[in-house]
């Protein structure tokens, strides 16, 4: 098994608080995390008809069965009456991690925890592995991007070949565990997300213009959300689109990066910009079949930039912190690809996946500091090639070094 690093964060987690809650997309992992970090617990999967009728029928007496024992209750969000019920055990028992909660829609879960678990549960996201995972290295700080060291020890050449493929083939566990062709797995993935869970999230009645939404949306990773425009390439209102990029959202098939809103006396532009959570199911969708095909792709530059910010958030959730990213475009077209705000202490960077520095790649940081007045802000420069270099004052760093 390839460990996460969201492990001892759960296990940090369990011994504070009474409810653990773990959400994330289908097929991320979370059942095999929380199953490896609780080994002693028992576990309860509320897909299964005959657990589910219990619970639904009798939540008071299912969840009676386990005493003050720990126990994971996986995909909870099908039946809801239950975070009432577990509300009242951990005010009455006060037993750090007595339910170990997991569950693949994460509004859901969510509305339900607001509504009765708030202040007693720990709430966390797994998203699929992260390249650091992968290979079973500690995880980027985020923080210290810009000052990693230019010249770390044991760094290996990597080629654009492998790039490529480990964009192409994406980073859903499954893939890796059993060897699947990304291709296959991704297209069998698709399809039961769709006919399963968007239906029991909302009632989408045509599922073939979703399907289409779907790809529409891959296309545009990387770009400024244009509702109007989406929904009309798909045949949709806007208000509809809205709803669907939602439950894209909600389902942790997109996230959708907020504008730095700083007030700099500029016209900003306020539209998130939308980007998928994983590489391989956007070369899916549209249509990549092998992972040379994207050295000529016209989308490489977008997909590169989706996957580099994918990492990031990765960065974030499985170290359990709350990701502080942002993208900032004014109406001139000046854009920093991404900004991490830590208060006394913003980062802008440039993303590009371009083999060989080119000074163009460093107009939005140029930019940056030209707005902010601090001409020696840290700032990072994260793009396809191979070597570590400082150029205009920033550290530049190769896709492997995430």
């Amino acid at each position: 098994m390839i460990k996460r690093h969201l492990q001892s964060v759960l296990e940090s987690s369990a011994s504070l608080f009474p409810v653990v809650t773990l959400t994330g997309p289908r097929q991320s992992g979370k059942t095999t995390l929380a199953k490896a970090t609780f080994t002693n617990a028992h576990y309860v999967s509320l897909e299964d008809p005959a657990h589910r009728s219990l619970a639904l029928e009798d939540a008071k007496g299912f969840l009676r069965q386990f005493g003050t024992e720990q126990v994971i209750l996986d995909e909870v969000q099908r039946v809801p009456d239950l975070f009432s019920y577990i509300q009242g055990i951990v005010d009455q028992n006060d037993l750090s991690g007595q339910y170990i909660l997991t569950g693949s829609q994460n509004f859901l879960l969510l509305e339900r925890i607001s509504q009765s678990l708030a202040g007693r549960c720990a709430i966390h996201h797994l998203l699929p592995f992260s390249r650091s995972e992968l290979l079973g290295v500690k995880p980027t700080d985020p923080e210290k991007i810009a000052d990693l060291p230019i010249k770390p020890k044991k760094l290996k050449k990597k080629t654009a070949n492998e790039l490529f493929d480990t964009i192409w083939t994406g980073a859903y566990p499954r893939i890796h565990d059993k060897h699947i062709p990304p291709q296959q797995w991704l297209a069998n993935y698709v399809q039961t997300y769709i006919e399963r869970d968007v239906r029991s999230i909302v009632n989408v009645s045509d599922l073939e213009t979703f399907t289409r939404f779907v790809r529409l949306c891959a296309g545009r990773t990387g770009q400024i959300l244009n509702l109007q425009s989406l929904g009309n390439d798909c045949g949709v209102d806007s208000k509809t689109a809205r709803r669907w990029l939602s439950i894209l959202e909600t389902s942790f098939i997109i996230k959708l990066l907020k504008p730095y809103y700083k007030n700099f006396n500029k016209r900003l532009i306020k539209s998130p910009k939308l980007y998928f959570l994983d590489s391989g199911l956007i070369c899916y969708l549209l249509g990549i079949h092998k992972p040379d095909e994207l050295l000529m792709h016209s989308a490489r530059g977008a997909i590169f930039e989706s996957w580099i910010i994918a990492e990031l958030y990765k960065s974030y959730y499985h170290t359990g912190k709350q990701p502080v990213m942002y993208y900032l475009r004014d109406s001139n077209n000046n854009e920093i690809d991404l900004i991490l705000d830590y208060g006394s202490k913003v980062i802008p960077i440039e993303i590009k996946s371009g083999q060989t520095i080119n000074t163009e790649f460093f107009k939005g940081i140029e930019y940056w500091r030209k707005l902010t007045g601090l001409a020696d802000s840290p700032a990072a420069l994260i793009y396809g090639g191979d070597s570590p270099t400082i150029f205009k004052g920033a550290a530049v760093l190769p896709w492997h070094m995430l």
